[in-house]
């Protein structure tokens, strides 16, 4: 018996030694799945003038969600963590998460209690 297979491609910039030249790479990642795939994409407002587009990926045992992040180039990998209620996702310093309708991303170099740094609704798209 076969396993499903999740390919997920991430394009990052990468920077060679002089400034006038610049090479773009992808990386395709396989994941095992012991279940169906589901690609969701959903889209928030979160206060900034511009909707986000959080891109979720749920593989199990692998959940993952792509999140544009201001300072970035592109949109980082989040991987799931434990979480009391809703979702929490990690990258780096980041934490994005969601509890149903809503979402917060938080910078954790701020500190343990302080406020997120974006906070999210998603968008309804029904009439």
């Amino acid at each position: 018996m076969t396993k499903p297979l999740l390919a997920a491609v991430l394009a990052t910039g990468l920077l060679l030694p002089t400034a006038s030249q610049a090479v773009e790479t992808s990386l395709q990642i396989e994941l095992g799945t012991q279940s169906d795939f589901e690609r969701r994409t959903m889209v928030y407002d979160c206060a900034t003038g511009e909707p986000v587009t959080v891109t979720y990926i749920n593989a199990a045992p692998n959940f993952l969600a792509l999140v544009p992040i201001a300072e970035e180039p592109e949109p980082l990998v989040f991987v799931s963590l434990i979480a009391a209620s809703g979702v929490r996702y990690a990258s780096g310093q980041w934490i994005w998460w969601s509890k149903g309708a809503e979402a917060n991303l938080y910078d954790t170099t701020l500190g343990d209690d302080t406020a997120p740094v974006l906070t999210c609704s998603e968008v309804n798209n029904t009439p």
